[in-house]
């Protein structure tokens, strides 16, 4: 499989931020993040999907949770000192982020939203999120993510 490079990947390598990319079949019928983490040979805990939220007042968020876990909006709305968040609907994804379902990355998207990363993230060397594209993602330390995307962590799962 030839290596493509992605908008997210650029903008790390502008920045001097390390990373590596480690690629897997798409399985078009299992596009979860679980399934990834199978085929890459990973534990779900250190692989991280990336959902996009609104919230009633402060408007698009993105939360990175590991892959086999659920986000918990009201932790979320806490956080975020919102009333109510909830996930935006797959169809409007490409048009807020540029990217499709099973190839969200929280790097590189249209506009840079306030992001969030789950508080274990921090227990591993290196975690893994989406390249922007299907079937890649992205290893890389996860205070270099925190910097990048001036991301927070918190408790995000239920």
């Amino acid at each position: 499989m030839s290596q493509k490079t992605t908008n997210a990947m650029r903008l790390l390598t502008q920045a001097g931020v390390p990373f590596s990319v480690q690629s897997y079949e798409v399985d078009e019928q299992d596009l979860s993040g679980v399934h990834a983490a199978d085929k890459l040979g990973l534990p779900p805990e250190q692989v991280f999907k990336t959902l996009v939220a609104r919230g009633e007042k402060k408007g698009i968020m993105v939360f990175c949770i590991p892959v086999a876990e659920e986000l918990d909006l009201k932790k979320a709305a806490v956080l975020t000192g919102d009333k109510k968040i909830e996930m935006i609907h797959v169809r409007e994804l490409q048009g807020l982020t540029g990217y499709i379902r099973g190839g969200c990355s929280p790097i590189g998207m249209k506009k840079k939203y306030p992001t969030f990363l789950d508080e274990t993230a921090i227990l591993f060397d290196r975690i893994y999120v989406s390249a922007g594209m299907r079937g890649m993602q992205l290893c890389i330390r996860p205070e270099d993510l925190i910097a990048y995307t001036e991301g927070k962590t918190a408790d995000l799962v239920k």
